[in-house]
């Protein structure tokens, strides 16, 4: 439906009809959930703004690195093929094969 973005962090927003309100959760973390409710847009962008704040507070007091949205970091996988021509080509342009993938996904979006 669309994202929120606040202090580097991407949320949902869904919205449940039955309850005639909207929600969503904090997108890429691993380990840690932050979860948003609201009646209205307001409402849930105020409780996504709260729940990162209160995550990041709550990280701070226990000395604890904060995960972010998207570290950057994936895992691709292809076919041993794939992998052997997009490794060559990276080779042949005098790249890594990480850049290459990088440029590959940029061209693609």
């Amino acid at each position: 439906m669309g994202q929120l973005h606040y202090k580097g962090y991407v949320g949902s927003v869904e919205y449940d009809e039955e309850n005639n309100s909207f929600f969503g959760h904090v997108l890429g973390l691993n380990r840690d959930g932050i979860c948003y409710e609201g009646a209205t847009a307001d409402e849930l962008l105020k409780d996504f703004h709260d729940g990162v704040d209160d995550y990041l507070a709550h990280c701070a007091e226990k000395g604890k690195t904060p995960e972010k949205s998207y570290s950057g970091k994936t895992v691709v996988r292809m076919t041993s093929d794939l992998h052997q021509k997009a490794a060559s080509t990276a080779h042949k342009r005098g790249i890594s094969l990480n850049e290459f993938i990088n440029l590959a996904i940029a061209a693609a979006l």
